[in-house]
């Protein structure tokens, strides 16, 4: 079937990891009229030329994701744990970020943000690289090496959250899993939407999503957002920019290119949260800014391209090839704590310039065949991929021995320091990271009860990071080979039993105080799980238990001279047991669920560390041991095609250690929040929703660095939206 006949249809890329008819999903979330008409509601269908298409509507649910093996494998079919947080979900959630899309899956807990800036969260208690926030993809390229701030969705359709290590398929990640982010593709139906939202703390956006036909051959697609307010944070305010045009182009029946573009800017305060004085949290409200709102923006820029060709040989063979060009910066000045407050009130605090700039550069050629050998079918999968990453960072602080006071009351702050501290350069370096690897993959069907998964990928790297200042530049080229096997076991069309194991590896930046080059990180992983899908292919679950072990993790040097460096603290382990249910309960009852069980802990420390206290047993920082979150909706059809919807969410988040330095020990207390969601559809151009997110202003704590830089959650906020289709 050629990928003229889909695109003609309407029926959109649900990611580009190969712009693959056969990966083409609808855009739009089904109407709960709809889903309840009749037995066959899920299923949409579509006859041209008397071909016929099948398009599975499942509220909060997909069948299939594409991040996992690049190709449209169905979920219940892998040996792994695999999320998709759904359009309909996030529309029905009020989410417009991918914090917040990810607070709907399990084993998925916040950290530090670095100021507020960027996204970072850890899976199964691994968090990634801290200088650029945690690893994420979007279309299958890794969209996060750089300075790219807050991921805003207004060009989100999905969100795949791939539990356990991704090496084989995608090399360099953490092994507690991978997000990938799927775009909005351009269609040849012509749609427009306008959007409008307003709320607490003088918070407003706008957002469009227009697509449609240039001509019979080449489709667009433009989401532009943007967003300006300010913060339950004292004197913060904050804007961000997001705009994504895109395009198809139908070479022929049988080959597609396709081209996606970027450009973000944010501006905001660096702003570290509050701290615990002698560890006691809520000493200061959660509102308090300790930074100086003299200090101005931070101010983010990115600016990425992807472009994609597929061609489809025939039926059983296709080749699939892309590139992927990002320049992100990140410039401006910030004031944060320093110290504790000796006298309990008057908090020493430190001036810092940052004048940040990288270059990731990416591409991959694929090719995907079907074959059988004898009654065994397999699913093929040859690549190569590559890629080059510049990462420079030039950084200022304050002079250690500058005797100018630069502290603030934290009980009574008066901004507006007359004399700033004089600031000397701490850091000028420069990274080049080269990588290039082979890989393969065969999914066996060797019945319709037993299917298993096979990968191996080779990856060969070469780093060199040069210290302008102590004129050092160490150099390393390491190299990893990463397998993964798992196997599945089917008893009953509705039941999936797995099991699975797999290695990974990711290259940790920078170097020692020394100038040694860090060896990478190592990890192997092992999980088992049941997969379950109700009768009516309405409600999906997944249960899966794990156990990760990864060496040579790094953390800040302990020696207080040496805090811009790293150490080898030496094993790390992960296990734990994660539950996620989401689908349609009864008619027009939508729900959302999950819950983790994690013990992340330090299982073998460096002499350097334990002297320090990062002794075995230590857990992870912001990794609570229990989680849990539940997300319902319910849709009520009214008359002349009006309908309306209630709903809302509970989310709990177990006590936390709080700091990164074990002779901080203070602990983050567990919280447990609630929120509203409504909408109205008043015709079929109009919806108005109204959200109240922290429905009983719960003071609460998200994440941490250190006792001293604590982020806090947000309080009460009201959110109403109007959104028009034309």
């Amino acid at each position: 079937m050629s990928t003229r006949y889909f695109l003609r249809t309407a029926i959109q890329a649900s990611a580009c990891l190969a712009c693959s008819p056969s990966l083409w999903a609808a855009d739009a979330a089904p109407s709960p009229a709809d889903a309840a008409s009749s037995s066959n509601a899920n299923a949409a269908t579509t006859t041209l030329n008397t071909v016929e298409v099948k398009m599975v509507k499942q509220p909060y649910r997909n069948i299939s994701a594409t991040g996992a093996t690049k190709n449209d494998a169905l979920i219940k079919d892998l040996p792994m744990s695999v999320r998709v947080i759904t359009a309909d979900l996030l529309s029905d959630a009020g989410v417009t970020d991918l914090s917040g899309a990810l607070d709907l899956s399990s084993g998925i807990s916040r950290q530090n943000n670095f100021g507020g800036l960027w996204n970072s969260y850890s899976m199964r208690g691994f968090t990634g690289d801290p200088n650029f926030g945690s690893d994420y993809m979007v279309n299958g390229f890794n969209s996060s090496r750089g300075y790219n701030g807050l991921r805003d969705g207004a060009n989100t359709n999905t969100v795949e959250v791939l539990k356990g290590p991704s090496s084989a398929l995608y090399g360099r990640g953490e092994p507690g899993g991978t997000v990938n982010i799927t775009t909005k593709k351009p269609l040849f139906q012509p749609a427009q939407t306008v959007e409008l939202s307003g709320g607490s703390f003088n918070t407003w956006r706008t957002a469009v999503d227009l697509t449609g036909p240039v001509n019979e051959s080449v489709a667009y697609r433009l989401n532009a957002a943007f967003e300006d307010g300010d913060s339950f944070r004292d004197t913060v305010h904050a804007r961000h920019y997001l705009v994504s045009p895109s395009f198809v182009w139908m070479l022929s029946d049988n080959t597609t290119l396709s081209y996606e573009v970027e450009a973000v800017q944010q501006k905001a305060p660096f702003d570290r949260g509050v701290l615990a004085v002698n560890n006691q949290l809520g000493v200061v409200p959660v509102s308090r800014f300790l930074g100086e709102p003299g200090d101005g923006d931070m101010t983010i820029k990115s600016l990425g391209h992807q472009i994609f060709l597929q061609h489809d040989f025939n039926d059983d063979w296709s080749l699939q090839t892309g590139l992927s060009y990002r320049k992100s910066s990140l410039t401006g000045y910030s004031t944060e704590a320093f110290s504790p407050p000796s006298d309990g009130r008057t908090l020493p605090r430190q001036r810092r310039f940052r004048d940040y700039n990288a270059t990731d550069v990416s591409g991959r050629f694929e090719v995907l065949g079907k074959v059988a050998t004898g009654p065994v079918k397999h699913s093929l999968l040859f690549g190569v991929d590559a890629y080059s990453f510049d990462d420079d960072r030039y950084q200022m602080r304050g002079k250690p021995t500058d005797t100018v006071p630069y502290a603030i009351d934290i009980y009574d702050p008066v901004y507006g320091v007359s004399t700033a501290p004089t600031l000397v350069p701490i850091t000028n370096s420069q990274e080049r990271q080269r990588a290039r690897a082979v890989y393969a993959q065969d999914q066996l069907e060797f019945s319709e009860q037993w299917k298993a998964l096979v990968g191996l990928r080779y990856d060969k790297y070469d780093q060199t990071v040069t210290d302008l200042i102590n004129a050092k530049a160490p150099q390393q080229s390491p190299s990893a080979t990463s397998p993964r096997v798992g196997l599945v076991y089917q008893p009953t069309k509705t039941l999936s039993l797995y099991a699975t194991a797999s290695k990974g590896f990711r290259p940790n930046s920078g170097a020692s105080v020394a100038g040694d080059p860090f060896p990478p990180e190592t990890s192997r992983s092992y999980e088992v799980g049941a997969k379950l899908d109700s009768a009516d292919s309405k409600l999906t679950g997944t249960l899966a238990l794990y156990q990760i072990r990864k060496k040579n993790v790094l953390t800040t040097d302990p020696n207080p001279a040496n805090i811009n460096y790293s150490i080898a603290v030496g094993e790390v382990e992960s296990k734990g047991v994660e539950l996620d249910v989401s689908g349609e309960v009864v008619a027009n009852l939508r729900l959302s669920a999950a819950y983790a069980y994690t013990d992340a802990r330090v299982t073998s420390s460096t002499t350097a560390a334990a002297a320090t206290g990062l002794a075995e047993g230590r857990r992870f920082p912001n990794v609570p041991r229990n989680m849990a979150n539940v997300f319902a909706t319910y849709y009520i059809p009214l008359s002349n095609g009006q309908r309306a919807s209630i709903g809302g969410g509970v989310s709990y988040v177990g006590e936390r250690l709080g700091s990164v330095d074990a002779n901080d020990a203070f602990t983050l207390p567990a919280y447990t929040v609630f929120k509203l969601v409504s909408s109205y559809t008043v015709n079929k151009h109009l919806r108005l929703s109204l959200d109240i997110d922290n429905l009983f202003n719960k003071a609460y704590y998200a994440s941490s660095y250190s006792s001293l830089w604590v982020y806090p959650g947000t309080e009460r906020k009201f959110t109403a939206t109007a959104q028009y289709k034309f």
